[in-house]
This record gives structure tokens, sequence and C-alpha cells, in this order.
């Protein structure tokens, strides 16, 4: 089985680190706690190690939650939100994530938006 990212989905990456040593209970707690937001929602929640060596992707289904921790081999994850004062956490779009994933920079993927207007300009 594999989870199925989708534009319409919500992802939030925590702007602090997380202690790995948390599971989904934990995890789901800092969501409740520091991001402020409720794990339920069936939004997808990213949180990085201090070291930004791994990250870890919570979501709800409906069912049950889903708990996918990637480590790398090698280097670590250039990109990371930077800490802005009362922001905890910021927002990504479904193929920002897949590059994020790919230890790539989200923020620098050149894509056309989510959602656009169509038809002529006002």
């Amino acid at each position: 089985m594999m989870l199925q990212i989708t534009p319409q989905m919500k992802i939030l990456v925590a702007v602090a680190p997380a202690d790995f040593r948390r599971g989904i209970d934990g995890l789901a707690q800092l969501c409740r706690d520091r991001l402020q937001h409720d794990p339920f929602t069936g939004a997808v929640f990213v949180f990085g190690n201090r070291k930004r060596t791994a990250l870890k992707a919570l979501m709800y289904d409906g069912q049950g939650f889903w708990l996918c921790h990637k480590r790398l081999s090698k280097g670590h994850f250039g990109w990371w939100p930077a800490t802005t004062a009362g922001e905890s956490v910021q927002r990504l779009a479904a193929h920002q994530l897949a590059v994020l994933l790919a230890a790539g920079n989200p923020t620098q993927t050149g894509a056309a938006a989510d959602w656009r207007p169509v038809g002529p300009p006002p």
C-alpha cells in the first residue's frame, strides 16, 4: 500500500526541529500544542530532526495514522523553513513535498500554482 499525496492535501512543515524519539502519539501532540493544528484533519505534517538528516511525515487517513520516516544515507536536507516570529509551520504544495523528500529545495521548483483562475484576465 502506498500513501498518495494529492494537490488538494494540506501539507504543513514544522519549522522547529522535533525530537525523533517521538512516535505517532508524541508527534500528534506536537501538532496540537506547538503547531496549533488538529492532527485528525487529514493534513500531512512534516517534521525534521535537529541535524536535518531525517524527516518524519504524519497523516491521519480516517482510520488511523500513517508515520513515514526518511533518513538520508549521506548529507542533510539543505532546505528547511526559516524560523520567523510567530510562525511555527510553513505550508507546501504537493509537488514541493516531492522535491523536499528528494532532498531538494521546494521553493525553487518553478512549477505552476496549484490553483489559478481560468479565463481571460480582468
